[in-house]
């Protein structure tokens, strides 16, 4: 008996739907060129990490059960005095997604934590750093179900960077558009 390997619904729709209609809009000449997601970065700070090591124990936990993957604690390059910061000490959380739970973290994202954001009306389309990568900053953890809200003592935020190969802003935008990030604004095709 065969056994078929589970592939994530997006990485299936990125490849059914996604490429062909990228590589028709930008006329691509070849379909390794069509630009894909390559990774998916969370990035936690913890504020008062100086003062209680303990906190950043839970934003580790936090960011490992909101991506299924073990998050490992980050730490401080240089001293600063005026934070009582030593250098090498633990101040926050990060955890880097690729592949299968890239896709499945994605998926959950769009369509179970975005819209759990209050007054939600769509994320930025101006966070591009000019080289195809998006960053999105969420204010609070408790959007993603698998925070338990009574256990949360203090509600931080986090940033979630989206890595592409895109060359530049506009393909990575009609990338992410693709893939089903909502946008704020909706550029019109017909410029």
């Amino acid at each position: 008996m065969s056994q078929t390997k589970y592939i994530p619904r997006l990485q299936t729709k990125y490849r059914d739907e996604v490429a062909p209609a990228l590589q028709k809009k930008f006329a691509y000449k070849s379909a390794m060129q069509v630009p894909k997601l390559e990774k998916i970065c969370l990035n936690r700070g913890v504020n008062g990490a100086v003062a209680d090591k303990k906190l950043v124990d839970v934003a580790v936990e936090e960011l490992t059960m909101i991506t299924g993957q073990k998050a490992v604690p980050t730490y401080s390059k240089k001293d600063i005095s005026n934070f009582k910061l030593r250098k090498n000490m633990p101040i926050g959380a990060r955890v880097t997604l690729r592949g299968e739970r890239m896709y499945e973290f994605l998926d959950r994202l769009i369509a179970v934590s975005l819209p759990r954001v209050r007054d939600f009306k769509g994320v930025n389309d101006k966070a591009f750093d000019g080289r195809g990568n998006y960053t999105l900053g969420i204010q609070e953890q408790i959007i993603f179900p698998e925070i338990d809200i009574d256990k949360v003592n203090k509600i931080t935020g986090m940033d979630i960077t989206f890595v592409t190969t895109a060359a530049n802003n506009e393909e990575a935008y009609e990338l992410l558009k693709e893939l089903g990030i909502p946008f704020k604004n909706i550029k019109k095709d017909n410029q």
